[in-house]
């Protein structure tokens, strides 16, 4: 069901990455189709819009009718409603502390240099929604970009069953979102980056989805801002003899479920625990309910890893720059230090990884397909621009002016040398 690496030999790196370019290459799609339904939208609007909606989800409703909206509200459970306000108050006080500063700086020559955060003035979030419906991805998108002063925030998402998700519309209302549109996959992504009649088009996209979503906001890259290229989720649980081998396997089915290509991943010096957990995969699978995802999952992209040392797991951790890493060991702090490539980092036995999915209050849009090597997670940050002010006075321009003229015809910029001689000769 589920591979096991011994990295006894020399070349399990070898091996691993053999491992992780198999599951990458399942990943691919032909692009074509996405760059087809992109540019027919671009150019049709939404008449092509409405035709892939038809197509792939027999929708014909782009805007939901808001008394439908309040209606499907009304019908949600209050014990979902109870559980999405903790929830977003819990995310809104963690995004609450990543308080950015303005930078002003003033030299000896009365130059003025100021670096301002400015808000993005229009995003657009992307809520999967075709196969599950996901209220908590709403607050995980919605809350940082109102912290940080969005003034326009779109939703698009597609219908469930015929329907859109009343726990999805709860969430947004929550959020304070007015502009909700019934619209998925690459259509939904073009829509959004250029425009209908009946959809303005946004700065930045935003949220996680399929694989044809993520291709789409690869393709509309450039034309408008996106967060990252968000793949299938990914765990890796580094345990020890001391981990309880169930909770280690329920943690791995939790990511496992998501999708079948989710990769689930276990590091451990234990070898009695590694076969405990395989044992227990088995097992807990029997009851799950997404079990033919979840078994598919953990046969293509699953891997029980028995490591010989601290300094292997390590090197592994790095190599894999997992979405989710879960350090469910005894002396955890013993390794945390040197490991640097990770989207998130549960500490812990207590600290599972489904939480953070939910209410610990850090944010599950993170960077996965290794990309946590050079990227983070959804933040604040990520809906700001940062623009450079410059005032130079006359002392400073003359000052400093010379220097630039130096480099500037060094450089081949003659244009850029006389821009700034005109300024500082004397007349």
């Amino acid at each position: 069901m589920i591979k096991i690496l011994k990295c006894e030999k020399k070349n399990y790196q070898f091996e691993l990455n053999k491992f992780f370019l198999k599951r990458q290459g399942r990943l691919k799609i032909n692009t074509n189709v996405v760059k087809k339904i992109i540019n027919d939208v671009k150019k049709n609007g939404d008449k092509a819009l409405i035709k892939y909606e038809k197509k792939f989800s027999k929708n014909i409703e782009i805007i939901p009718n808001k008394r439908n909206i309040e209606k499907s509200i009304k019908l949600l459970d209050p014990k979902v409603k109870k559980a999405i306000d903790f929830s977003f108050n819990r995310i809104f006080k963690f995004h609450s502390k990543q308080k950015f500063r303005n930078i002003s700086y003033k030299d000896t020559l009365n130059n003025k240099l100021d670096y301002k955060y400015v808000p993005i003035e229009s995003i657009g979030i992307y809520v999967p929604g075709g196969n599950a419906s996901f209220p908590s991805t709403v607050l995980m998108n919605v809350i940082p970009a109102k912290i940080a002063g969005v003034k326009r925030i779109v939703m698009a998402n597609p219908k469930l069953n015929g329907r859109l998700s009343p726990g999805v519309l709860y969430a947004a209302k929550k959020v304070g979102i007015k502009e909700i549109y019934s619209i998925g996959g690459a259509q939904a992504i073009a829509a959004l980056a250029y425009g209908t009649k009946k959809i303005k088009k946004v700065n930045k996209i935003v949220g996680p989805g399929n694989i044809f979503v993520s291709a789409a906001k690869k393709e509309v890259f450039g034309d408008v801002g996106i967060d990252m290229i968000a793949g299938p989720s990914e765990i890796t649980v580094v345990a020890d003899k001391f981990s309880n081998a169930d909770w280690v396997a329920a943690d791995l089915l939790g990511q496992a479920e998501h999708d079948k290509n989710s990769q689930c991943i276990l590091i451990s010096k234990d070898k009695n625990l590694i076969n405990k957990v395989k044992i227990s995969l088995s097992n807990q699978l029997k009851d799950l309910p997404r079990k033919l995802i979840a078994r598919k999952s953990l046969a293509l992209n699953g891997i029980l890893i028995h490591a010989q040392s601290d300094k292997q797991i390590i090197d592994i951790v790095n190599m894999t720059a997992p979405e989710h890493l879960e350090l469910n060991t005894k002396n955890y702090k013993n390794i945390v230090t040197k490991i640097k490539n990770a989207g998130s980092i549960c500490l812990g036995k207590y600290s599972a990884m489904a939480v953070t999915d939910y209410n610990a209050g850090s944010n599950h849009i993170l960077p996965t397909n290794s990309s946590a090597k050079f990227s983070s997670g959804l933040s604040v940050y990520d809906f700001y621009k940062r623009i450079s002010y410059i005032n130079l006075s006359k002392n400073g321009l003359e000052t400093i002016g010379p220097s630039v003229i130096t480099l500037a015809t060094y450089e081949g910029l003659l244009g850029h040398a006389k821009s700034v001689e005109k300024r500082i000769r004397r007349k």
